[in-house]
């Protein structure tokens, strides 16, 4: 069967019309869904846009393959498992990004619009208007199984969206708590449904916890402050995380006998800051904290119980705490510090303050510096480093990470000779400051005579 050029947008996707859509062009369409079912289509990875290919290589834009499967779903007997089917199929071939915002449509006309009065916006931040249910609204006139495709819907937003989608999730809840509470009660209890029950609650004589991915929270009790307990809190954090449904940005509640919190001047003392600092004090689970942390990074992800002005990556308060048990975990935090948001994110200078402060200018601790102040925007000094800084031993230590300083750089941005002038004047920029400015000609000037000379190299 040959398609017609003129279905497609300079013949790289077929266009679904309204009206007019060619019937050799649906079939295909048509065809191209079974095929997303049976796991034989193909998504072209790579291209721009994305677009997902039926068994004969006809091509379609994956938001008008989802519009015209959920079109031919009844609206009184909705289909759920065999939408969620779909939807999961299709998500996991091109990803949330690509079906998201069509999902999102779809509730919005067949859901929000049939079944409530919309208002107006509570106020000029809230991205949903006030929506009330239909008072003659009856129960049999709402489909039970569409109210569960909305449910889905909204986990959806937590589970694979950014981080701020969760106001869309809890904006459809909303919608169903006022048709069918009971759903959505069941939600804030158990969750999805989708993670096992040993994760969704877990009991041991050493601790109490639970698991909600609609909620995206892990709830911890400590029972006592054994090596013991924070071992199997440790595992049934990593536990959480590997499961493929569980939020990427989410928040950890912590409660334990233990008031003891990082050393770190200025970091939130919530539950999480207490928990690595506890479990920190065992150097036996050191291994298992960045098993953890490594599981949790991820760029562009948040706790999401910490303050916008206190926000953090998760896994931060594991990597401080073992970033400050010394050299051994440098390659950690320097892989924290490259996946750090730089235009958010701020503990992290709390934190190399307090590393610098324990170990001084140190290769080591230099080289962490480097990827912390490549981290932020401008990343301050503290007040003690001229002075821990003003002696040869580490006066050496940085004209050493100068002579290699391409070592400390990605292969991306050492290539760049502009770039690795800038990282150098931010490094420089986190040890004095402003004073590192003109030729850093204040700090050479009040040098002392003997270690003048160190100071106009590193500054040449």
């Amino acid at each position: 069967m040959s398609l017609p050029k003129r279905d497609g947008v300079q013949g790289r996707y077929y266009l679904i019309q309204k009206p007019d859509t060619n019937p050799e062009v649906l079939e295909h369409a048509d065809q191209c869904i079974q095929d997303v079912l049976d796991g034989t289509a193909k998504e072209n990875h790579s291209g721009y846009p994305v677009v997902v290919r039926n068994q004969s290589g006809t091509p379609f834009l994956p938001s008008q393959l989802l519009e015209r499967y959920l079109s031919k779903l009844p609206l009184k007997g909705f289909p759920y498992e065999e939408a969620v089917t779909f939807c999961d199929a299709l998500r996991r071939l091109v990803g949330w990004r690509e079906i998201g915002h069509t999902l999102g449509k779809y509730i919005k006309h067949q859901v929000q619009e049939r079944f409530f009065e919309i208002g107006e916006n509570e106020d000029y931040f809230s991205p949903f208007p006030l929506c009330t249910a239909w008072p003659e609204l009856r129960p049999e006139d709402v489909d039970e199984n569409l109210l569960r495709f909305t449910c889905y819907v909204a986990v959806c937003y937590t589970v694979y969206g950014a981080s701020d989608n969760t106001i869309i999730t809890e904006h459809y809840l909303d919608l169903v708590s006022q048709l069918r509470p009971d759903m959505v009660k069941q939600l804030k209890t158990a969750g999805s449904g989708k993670l096992p029950k040993d994760i969704q609650r877990r009991k041991t004589e050493h601790f109490t916890a639970s698991a909600n991915d609609v909620f995206a929270t892990i709830r911890i009790t400590a029972r006592d402050s054994t090596e013991e307990c924070y071992a199997e809190i440790l595992d049934y954090l990593c536990a959480v995380l590997e499961q493929e449904g569980f939020p990427r940005s989410y928040s950890v509640e912590f409660r334990g006998k233990e008031k003891l919190y990082l050393p770190i001047p200025g970091l939130p003392k919530k539950g999480v800051n207490q928990l690595f600092a506890c479990a920190v004090q065992h150097p036996n689970l050191h291994p298992a904290m960045a098993r953890y942390a490594r599981l949790a990074m991820r760029e562009f992800e948040w706790y999401q119980n910490l303050s916008d002005e206190a926000c953090a990556m998760p896994g931060t308060f594991a990597v401080f705490a073992l970033g400050l048990e010394g050299e051994p975990w440098a390659p950690l935090v320097t892989e924290y510090l490259d996946l750090c948001d730089d235009e958010h994110s701020s503990l992290q200078g709390k934190f190399l303050h307090a590393l610098i402060r324990k170990f001084g200018f140190q290769p080591w601790t230099l080289g962490v510096l480097v990827r912390g102040a490549l981290s932020m925007q401008w990343l301050e000094p503290a007040r003690e480093f001229r002075s821990l800084i003003a002696n040869g031993e580490s006066l050496d230590a940085l004209l050493e990470v100068k002579r290699r300083f391409s070592a400390y750089l990605l292969p991306e941005e050492n290539e760049d000779p502009k770039f690795r002038a800038i990282a150098w004047q931010s490094l420089l920029w986190a040890i004095w400051g402003q004073a590192s400015e003109n030729g850093g000609s204040k700090v050479i000037k009040t040098a002392p005579k003997e270690l003048r000379e160190r100071y106009q190299e590193i500054f040449q």
